[in-house]
């Protein structure tokens, strides 16, 4: 039995939930495009594995990095019995990725565009697992601040949960929630300009790991 990893890769662009994908350059499914990922050396740990493919192929760096799901589904690898621990990665907007190692091409890509299906392998459902996890803790932890750079508004905070759960959220109610939140975000003392109106106030995220009660909850 062989043992890969593979990343689901999340950011913010243009307001749009993407995801990072990779133009594969080898066979099986040459040109097709996949989640970054590959073999875990004999030894490497699973962790660092995730981290050194990430950088071989995209040059990315994740902020937020945890174990999403274990997939062996035989028959999901035409080169035999393949094991893959897939890995939930979170990062603020950066510039476009780099493709390297054995991938033709890496992008970020609208989840919208290529959530309907054909991904490489059964990365298709291993992207939705991801998403899945992304949208569920933001209801419980302060993950949206992964999305944010070190510095942000509660603007820019909410516009993270607009986004992954695809709603409208009252803008006064949520400033209430997330500032009364402790250990949610700390104001950082600075303030950013805003097209109109006086500047906005800029935040850090919070030493909380867990929010309670849960902060929203998204609509269903």
């Amino acid at each position: 039995m062989t043992i890969t990893v593979d990343l689901v890769l999340l950011t913010i662009r243009d307001g749009v939930l993407q995801v990072l994908l990779v133009r594969r350059g080898i066979p099986p499914y040459r040109g097709r495009w996949a989640l970054p990922g590959g073999f875990v050396l004999d030894d490497e740990d699973l962790a660092d594995a995730a981290l050194r493919e990430l950088r071989e192929e995209t040059g990315l760096e994740p902020r937020h990095l945890e174990q999403l799901a274990t997939y062996g589904t035989p028959g999901r690898d035409p080169r035999g019995r393949v094991v893959t621990v897939a890995y939930l990665a979170l990062l603020p907007d950066l510039p476009s990725p780099v493709a390297g190692s054995d991938a033709a091409g890496a992008a970020w890509r609208p989840y919208d565009e290529v959530a309907g299906g054909g991904l490489a392998f059964d990365h298709d459902r291993i992207l939705a697992d991801g998403i899945e996890r992304a949208r569920s803790k933001l209801e419980y932890t302060p993950l949206a601040t992964a999305f944010c750079p070190p510095e942000f508004t509660i603007a820019d905070l909410r516009g993270v949960y607009e986004t992954v759960w695809r709603t409208t959220i009252d803008a006064r109610n949520f400033h209430r929630k997330v500032t009364g939140a402790e250990g949610f975000v700390e104001p950082t003392g600075g303030t950013a300009e805003r097209d109109r109106g006086r500047p906005a106030q800029l935040f850090r995220r919070g030493p909380a790991t867990l929010l309670h009660p849960p902060l929203l909850r998204p609509q269903r």
